[in-house]
């Protein structure tokens, strides 16, 4: 309350200062016949000067003297009828002050309510640097963010022959604790059967039996799995995978992409802008983390306190709809026009089940599937989805992303 009763008595002031001068005006100017009325009178006397000093004769004087005499008459005439007030009328001016208040002090608190924090403290540069480092170091443990999440479920849609099989492949694990081959099977069919908290257990597992030999994939896939245990939250378990990860390969897409929104979480938009930024550029458009960063990277500019300007797509096939399709939906019918989708909708759907797709296609479907209201269509997509890129966590991460925002995951 101090801190807005401050503001408006600084905003009111200001506004005071302008309106009381442009209530004052043009008080105290003197009309144009006073200045020609002084100008003449010089002139006379100059006259004067000259004829006292024989420089001009007196008929010449006398000449002079009755036409700048002749020019003072009318000068002082203009001046006796000038009276009116030199300031604008009344009206005109609370208008004016109205404007300006409305500007000065209302003008204010909507860009205030737009763009600042209204009950959050002033923070130096420094001081949110200092908060960030903060936030990183005492954030939750992966463990701890699991279990604020639903347990995670069986997915309801699998066979029960295949569930017997993971069941089958657990205890074989559990049995031989030092088989490489079956710790990467289980974490993948744990994967696939979206139990991501098993997964990342089978995959440390394949990390520790590989020991040094261990790859920047490896590492990769590890820290996609936590993330997505996590519900898209990078701990310190993960923020490490991801350090190994660059460690070994410092151009892997994924760890980059979820250092970037490690800082973002901690409060550094700026680190994030910029790690995001350079992988953009250096990415093409069918990789996994594309969409996802272009999603929200407008967004991270501003917060960064960066203009930016989102780059187009160099893979036109990514864009969606041609320019012809959709000027041909505007000039459907609502009915047609839906009728027209929802045969776009099936052709892609018929392309992905007989010849494959790329995950932006299968994220597509799926939104494309939610607009049309048939949510049930779009998570059963998302079930298939799971199936098919099971064993590519970055490319599933795609797919996710899409299916958690229309809320089709459970």
């Amino acid at each position: 309350m101090t801190f807005w009763l401050i503001t408006f008595v600084l905003a009111a002031g200001a506004c005071s200062l302008l309106a009381f001068a442009l209530w004052r005006g043009h008080e105290g100017a003197r009309p144009a016949a006073e200045f020609d009325l002084n100008v003449y009178r010089d002139q006379l006397s100059e006259v004067e000067r000259d004829r006292a000093r024989g420089v001009i004769d007196n008929d010449d004087a006398e000449r002079l003297s009755n036409e700048i005499s002749r020019r003072i008459l009318a000068a002082d005439k203009a001046l006796q009828e000038d009276h009116a007030d030199l300031r604008s009328p009344v009206a005109m001016r609370y208008g004016a002050i109205a404007v300006l208040g409305a500007v000065l002090v209302g003008g204010s608190f909507y860009l205030y309510r737009d763009l600042g924090a209204p009950g959050y403290g002033d923070l130096a540069l420094a001081t949110r640097i200092q908060a960030a480092k903060v936030a990183r170091a005492e954030r939750p443990s992966q463990e701890t963010a699991e279990a604020s999440l639903p347990a995670a479920g069986i997915d309801p849609n699998a066979p029960k022959s295949y569930i017997e099989l993971i069941e089958k492949l657990r205890e074989a694990v559990q049995q031989r604790p030092d088989d490489i081959e079956g710790a990467k099977l289980l974490a993948l069919h744990e994967m696939r059967l979206g139990n991501a908290a098993a997964a990342h257990v089978a995959q440390a597992d394949v990390i520790r039996l590989k020991d040094s030999d261990a790859t920047a994939e490896d590492y990769a896939t590890y820290a996609d799995m936590l993330v997505i245990a996590a519900g898209g939250y990078v701990s310190p378990l993960a923020e490490r995978a991801l350090a190994m990860t660059l460690q070994k390969d410092p151009k892997n897409g994924v760890a980059r992409y979820y250092s970037g929104l490690m800082m973002l979480q901690v409060g550094r938009p700026d680190v994030a802008f910029r790690a995001w930024a350079t992988l953009l550029q250096e990415s093409p458009d069918d990789a996994g983390w594309v969409p996802p960063i272009r999603e929200q990277i407008e967004e991270l500019a501003f917060r960064a306190g960066v203009e930016y300007e989102l780059p187009p797509l160099r893979d036109a096939s990514l864009t969606g709809p041609s320019a012809e399709d959709i000027q041909n939906a505007e000039e459907l019918s609502e009915e047609d026009r839906q009728d027209m989708i929802r045969g776009m909708v099936s052709q892609l759907s018929d392309r992905l089940a007989t010849e494959g797709g790329s995950p932006e296609e299968w994220a597509r479907l799926i939104s494309a599937l939610s607009v049309l209201g048939d949510a049930d269509q779009a998570a059963l997509i998302w079930q298939n989805a799971k199936d098919v890129f099971g064993d590519r966590p970055d490319a599933l991460a795609i797919v996710h992303e899409t299916a958690r925002r229309i809320g089709v995951t459970q």
